[in-house]
């Protein structure tokens, strides 16, 4: 009965028998495929693990060799400070690497050798040693005759980085802008006349800062704090552009460089207190005793926040967005790395959003320097706030 039913009705048990058939057949061929592939891939283990010790070591090698493009180190590379310019790196037929750079001086100070001065080119890239110094991650170090760190010797690494070259440089441009627009206006020009080429360019800007940062923040004595947030807006504007150069430094993503302009920021906000603003962080009118013992320590903590939080924004966003460039610029070589149709088909992509995102960071760069000079202004008015009540209370 159950084979006549099966003959009776073919059209409903049989596509699922069919279909049965062809499942198993699949499953069939990837447990073979998979089963191959493990033969394979464990042959292939076990006659690397059977070589002998130079063997294996030829072959570990020949594997650190075979390393290409690391992300890491090109990020960092950029970042960091340096005691070159490095644009680029190519082989030539034979294999052999070249970079193309502007070395830097190095002076080098220490008690047993005295001063030393020479060409950053010497060291080749960190790959050779000269006059007893060495390139180990971008710190120059002593070293020994057999090429190991000699710990006994203490240096002092004055040398010219990157990016003490390229603030001397933001300082020389800087200089000469005002120089030479001071020099126009001492002539009459843009005085009896309309301003011209960069008293045009530069004279909107000073305007801007002077009535919507100094005057609002600082009242009747923003001229006396003007030249200096003149000076901190111009010079964090000019590094933070000359950054966005391929192949320049990143002075304003540099931890140091911020921390030294919030220590400046932080002694003129400090010089430009008075009593009334120690007495309201210790003292602080009309709060209750109890809460008293909680305010003032938080109030004591905020004096020191402030030029941290200066530090701290200015850095981060400069640093961000240069991170986010290589990133995606690397993306393409690390697609390449795995199928060149992959390295060209993730181009475009890359190369849109990082022309995108080097947009923004034009904004960010006007916009980091506004927004350090406005925060500066706001904490020195805070500074001397206790006389503009006492100026309204005399009026």
């Amino acid at each position: 009965m159950l084979i006549s039913a099966f003959q009776a009705h073919p059209p409903i048990f049989a596509p699922n028998l069919a279909n049965c058939m062809t499942f198993r057949s699949v499953k069939s061929f990837l447990v073979a495929t998979f089963s191959l592939f493990l033969i394979t891939f464990s042959n292939q283990l076990l006659a690397q693990e059977n070589l002998p010790k130079e063997e294996n070591k030829t072959a570990e090698t020949s594997i650190e060799k075979k390393e290409g493009f690391n992300a890491q180190e090109v990020i960092f590379g950029h970042i960091l400070d340096n005691h070159e310019y490095h644009f680029t790196s190519y082989k030539d037929a034979e294999g052999k690497e070249h970079h193309v750079s502007i070395p830097l001086p190095v002076i080098i100070y220490s008690q047993q050798k005295g001063f030393s001065f020479f060409s950053s080119s010497k060291f080749e890239h960190g790959e050779a040693t000269y006059d007893g110094y060495k390139l180990n991650d971008g710190k120059i170090v002593a070293v020994k005759e057999d090429g190991s760190v000699d710990e006994t010797i203490k240096l002092y690494d004055l040398s010219l980085t990157r990016n003490v070259v390229q603030m001397v440089l933001a300082l020389t441009i800087l200089t000469w802008l005002m120089l030479s627009i001071a020099k126009s206006y001492k002539q009459g020009l843009g005085v009896t006349s309309a301003p011209k080429g960069k008293q045009g360019l530069l004279e909107p800007v000073i305007t801007f800062v002077r009535d919507e940062v100094a005057k609002p923040n600082l009242g009747h004595k923003y001229e006396k704090y003007l030249p200096y947030l003149l000076t901190v807006f111009f010079f964090i504007l000019i590094n933070n552009v000359l950054g966005l150069i391929p192949g320049t430094a990143n002075v304003t993503g540099n931890i140091a460089f911020t921390c030294v302009l919030g220590i400046i920021s932080f002694v003129v906000i400090l010089f430009s207190s008075n009593k009334h603003y120690w007495g309201h962080i210790f003292n602080p009118p009309g709060v209750p005793l109890g809460v008293k013992f909680i305010l003032v320590p938080v109030e004591f903590i905020s004096i020191f926040i402030k030029p941290f939080a200066l530090i701290i924004r200015l850095f981060a966003n400069m640093v961000a967005g240069h991170i986010i460039i290589i990133c995606l610029i690397s993306l393409i070589f690390i697609f390449g790395q795995l199928n060149t149709i992959a390295g060209w088909g993730a181009s475009p992509f890359s190369i849109a959003f990082t022309v995108f995102i080097y947009m923004i960071e034009v904004l960010v760069a006007f916009l980091q320097a506004f927004i350090f000079t406005m925060l500066t202004a706001v904490f020195i008015g805070q500074a001397f706030e206790g006389e503009h009540h006492e100026e309204a209370a005399h009026h």
